[in-house]
């Protein structure tokens, strides 16, 4: 949709999106996005890029109002870290909301369709039609069997599901390099009705630990619209989370700090516990391929996807429908030549820095495919990775570098600012927390929701 607003917006007379599913007329579930019952976070990066690509609709201002809620990832958040508890600042940094997948779709489409004069048509794409050297449209399949569709552009934004490989063989353009890196992690979700008295409690998380030869586990509740808490949780391979009620509960109480546990033992379930298996990272070259055709851009999860525990799909989606704008905005129109491969490799950006910290993290987890033995610049990263973390568990500026990055709002090279090199090498200033920075207000909540005994 974000695609389609840019092309909209730059004055192409007809933009068309099709998709296999018939989309929901609400905020609700839909059958090919597996991956949308599970937390999802909007960071302040992506969401800039978002309100930029559909100005005037006051995205920020349509979640908010349907129930999304603001979290600071400075003062707003309860988070344990590998490398201990982290504190909460005055000073409140970066600023994401936290919703449903659906609420965010769905207002996406709404501001997009409402501004515009994109149509959506029910279809399911089987192929490319054209040449090598150029795109000439697609070809659907549907009730009346197959027809081809004629366009000056295709965009393929049709995420971690894409044919795009087979695709291109058909046009006779082979050997794409396509890297798969798979900690087999394994996502359970389920809802939850806020319990009274607990509607102000911070996003609380327990996050993996890579640096132990363990299986990482984590968990997170996150407020969501409807007065609702979505808990989720995530293994890698040998530390997977189970389906049913009673084993979901048992491993959250046995993670290295029991609290998410101890909080949802307490509150009423509103759902069962649905599983994910489909979270490996997968980057295709496509930036690499020698003589791209005109006519075919490939954005967002198609062109790389990362494990959904970082929080960063959304936002890299976003980036790239800015690319796409920001190269149609150069060469004045779609038949610019070399319009294609200029987006592609703009596009591949933001996917290199969002995968490098994915797969940085997901290769030092036990059972890790595709991930290959860290050489000595990655042991090197790693190390410094940590010690940052380390750092920030007591220190302003080592914990602003990361808000930066986490937040989307500027790239891994933020880590490396003199600032925060210092911090990591200074260690904390202030000693570790021996458990969650509660306020007595909301220990009390915690203590009167635990029916664990914990």
């Amino acid at each position: 949709m974000l695609a389609a607003a840019v092309l909209a917006n730059a004055g192409v007379a007809e933009v068309v999106v099709l998709d296999r599913d018939e989309l929901p007329d609400g905020p609700r579930q839909r059958r090919g996005l597996p991956q949308g019952r599970h937390a999802h976070l909007l960071m302040p990066g992506g969401l800039t890029a978002m309100e930029e690509i559909v100005p005037g609709a006051s995205l920020r201002g349509r979640l908010l109002a349907a129930g999304a809620h603001e979290v600071s990832l400075g003062s707003g958040m309860l988070a344990r870290s590998p490398e201990g508890w982290l504190r909460r600042w005055r000073r409140p940094g970066p600023v994401m909301l936290t919703c449903t997948r659906a609420l965010v779709d769905w207002t996406v489409r709404a501001a997009v369709l409402e501004q515009t004069a994109v149509e959506v048509r029910r279809a399911a794409v089987v192929g490319l039609t054209g040449s090598s050297g150029r795109v000439r449209g697609v070809r659907v399949s549907g009730p009346g069997g197959e027809e081809d569709l004629d366009a000056d552009l295709v965009v393929d934004a049709s995420g971690r599901g894409t044919r795009i490989i087979p695709w291109l063989d058909g046009l006779g353009l082979s050997g794409v390099r396509t890297r798969t890196v798979d900690s087999g992690l394994v996502n359970a979700s389920r809802v939850y009705r806020v319990p009274a008295g607990a509607e102000q409690f911070p996003l609380t998380v327990v996050h993996a630990d890579p640096y132990v030869s363990r299986p990482g586990r984590s968990a997170m509740v996150m407020p969501i619209e409807g007065d609702r808490w979505l808990v989720s949780c995530g293994g890698t391979r040998g530390g997977e989370p189970p389906a049913d009620p009673e084993g979901f509960l048992r491993y959250t109480l046995g993670l290295p700090d029991p609290i998410v546990g101890r909080l949802i033992s307490g509150a009423e379930p509103l759902t069962d516990v649905h599983l994910s298996r489909s979270t490996s990272n997968v980057r295709h070259y496509l930036d690499k391929v020698r003589d791209w055709p005109e006519g075919l851009v490939v954005l967002g999860d198609a062109l790389g996807t990362f494990n959904p525990a970082y929080g960063q799909g959304m936002s890299v989606a976003a980036f790239g429908a800015r690319v796409l704008g920001q190269e149609l905005d150069r060469a004045g129109g779609l038949d610019a030549p070399g319009l294609a491969r200029r987006v592609l490799r703009g596009a591949a950006r933001p996917v290199d820095a969002a995968w490098a910290m994915a797969v940085g993290q997901d290769v030092l987890y036990p059972g890790t495919r595709g991930g290959g033995r860290p050489g000595i610049a990655d042991r090197a990263a790693t190390a410094y990775t940590r010690r940052m973390t380390r750092a920030a568990t007591g220190s302003l500026a080592a914990a602003s570098a990361i808000w930066d990055v986490t937040s989307m709002r500027t790239p891994p090279t933020r880590l490396f600012h003199p600032s925060a090199v210092l911090a990591a090498l200074a260690g904390p200033p202030l000693p570790l927390l021996t458990g969650p920075p509660l306020t007595p207000g909301e220990r009390e909540v915690l203590d009167g929701l635990d029916r664990t005994g914990a």
